[in-house]
């Protein structure tokens, strides 16, 4: 499937690439059929990737795995709250991520960590929850830390 994309022009992406999110992402719920997008050369220094709407060309989030810059993220995820995304073998069949916000200063980069986003992997299909530990916020600064993870990469 050919999609458009504001951050990489024309991309070709299989068709069992396209993850479902059912009831869409918070304010954007009209939206349901996303994919992930990555530079080569820049994720696999920085570690962030684009969540494409395939429906819509401008709709891209800046995504990023948490456990790449938090080895101890563990939100409390109750098990009827993945009832929508299908049944799974482990937790290794699900992909979860946080969305990023990236203001035009870029030191002020911020990661949400309330609201993360989970991906079955067998079902390709994901739900965004807001999960309730008081540890984690929903504007945690890491572009200090995504540095720290660039130079290590190098």
């Amino acid at each position: 499937m050919q999609i458009e994309s504001r951050i990489f022009g024309s991309i070709e992406i299989d068709d069992d690439k396209i993850i479902t999110i059912p009831n869409g992402l918070m304010g954007f719920e009209q939206y349901t059929r996303y994919a992930l997008a990555f530079d080569n050369e820049k994720q696999t220094k920085g570690g962030i990737l684009w969540l494409q709407s395939v429906e819509e060309p401008a709709l891209a989030f800046p995504m990023l795995d948490p456990a790449r810059i938090f080895g101890e993220y563990c939100p409390v995820i109750e098990d009827e709250w993945l009832a929508p995304i299908g049944t799974f073998q482990n937790d290794e069949d699900l992909l979860l991520l946080n969305i990023l916000t990236v203001p035009s200063d870029i030191t002020n980069m911020t990661v949400n960590l309330r609201a993360p986003l989970i991906i079955n992997t067998i079902t390709r299909k994901g739900c965004q929850l807001i999960v309730n530990n008081e540890e984690y916020s929903v504007k945690h600064k890491v572009y200090e830390l995504i540095q720290e993870m660039k130079k290590e990469a190098e």
